[in-house]
């Protein structure tokens, strides 16, 4: 049990480090492409962060051998949006108020784009909608389907590819970490790094997964209640520690854009790999979910509608994560 807590606190660590190299290169490797600093967040960030938990959904879905294998992809797949539309946007809110001081904030506004993450919040509402409606109906060619997520995905990433926003003046950009004495790093060195830091990130994210399964195990819970409550929660800490690295240098904006560019990956890449692999049909804990995920984007769609958003008012989506555990702990007690 040492061990596990050791590999367990050890693993977080590694993850974390790694997240401070990897959003560093990142951001370097969305300038030498030309990108907007919103499709910095949204595209490259996203896709890299969501790459091991998609990695889980189509192990568990493709090659599991049992059902309850299987299943266990078909939660993440559900388990990582609410994992994003609550504890993320609510860490971002924390983490802002905490370093309001440090940051020299008169104020703890948001400074985001609102009109375009309500816009996708909009986008995300109605593919999770369509993915929840699917899991309560069975019929012969719903794996065909699966189909219209990924075509939903890359029409997101093309609307987001389109833009060319740029940062504010007060955010710079700081030297690459491979090459700190470098002002203008070669495209190989960004690489480099932000691969690195990819892989770290994916491997301490493997172990970190693993170990909170074995004190799962070794506090006799049950292994659904890890499966829907626990691991969505590890498998989407690289995003989560991503906006609170940018936060934490003034960057909401590219906190922001990584959560909700992660959300359209988990609306749509596992959610389809699942479709193809299993019958998506949902049990009331993934029914619940489905609600509560629903419910916490609707409330974010109206605080970026009204377009003032600050460091408390992102604090009741948290909450919502809360909602579901108590749930989800009296379900299988019960």
């Amino acid at each position: 049990m040492l061990l596990t807590i050791c590999l367990f606190l050890g693993s977080a660590g590694a993850i974390y480090l790694a997240c401070e190299y990897f959003v560093n290169g990142v951001e370097w490797f969305g300038r030498r492409l030309k990108l907007g600093a919103t499709a910095t967040g949204t595209v490259l960030a996203a896709f890299g962060t969501a790459l091991p938990e998609s990695a889980v959904t189509f192990v568990a879905v493709v090659f599991g051998k049992t059902p309850g294998a299987r299943d266990i992809g078909v939660g993440a797949a559900m388990g990582g949006p609410l994992v994003l539309a609550t504890i993320a946007y609510a860490v971002v809110g924390i983490a802002l108020w905490c370093n309001r001081d440090r940051l020299r904030r008169t104020d703890v506004l948001v400074r985001v784009d609102h009109r375009r993450l309500a816009r996708d919040q909009s986008w995300f509402l109605a593919i999770f909608a369509v993915k929840v409606g699917l899991g309560l109906v069975a019929f012969a060619f719903k794996p065909l389907l699966g189909v219209l997520f990924l075509v939903a995905y890359a029409l997101y990433v093309w609307r987001e590819m389109r833009s060319d926003d740029s940062a504010p003046d007060d955010e710079t950009l700081e030297p690459l970490k491979f090459r700190p004495g470098d002002a203008d790093p070669a495209l190989r060195w960004v690489a480099a790094q932000t691969v690195a830091a990819l892989v770290v990130i994916a491997a301490a994210s493997r172990v970190f997964v693993s170990q909170l399964e074995a004190i799962g195990v070794a506090l006799a819970l049950p292994p659904h209640l890890v499966a829907l409550l626990l691991s969505p929660v590890a498998t989407e800490l690289p995003e989560t520690l991503n906006a609170l690295i940018w936060v934490r240098q003034g960057k909401e904006r590219l906190a922001l854009a990584n959560i909700s560019g992660a959300m359209m990956i988990q609306a749509t890449i596992p959610s389809s790999l699942a479709i193809f692999a299993t019958p998506w049909l949902f049990d009331t804990p993934l029914i619940v979910a489905g609600v509560l995920t629903a419910v916490a984007i609707v409330y974010l769609w109206w605080l970026f509608h009204r377009g003032r958003v600050d460091a408390r008012s992102l604090l009741p989506a948290g909450l919502l994560y809360g909602v579901f555990a108590v749930f989800v702990a009296w379900h299988f007690a019960g």
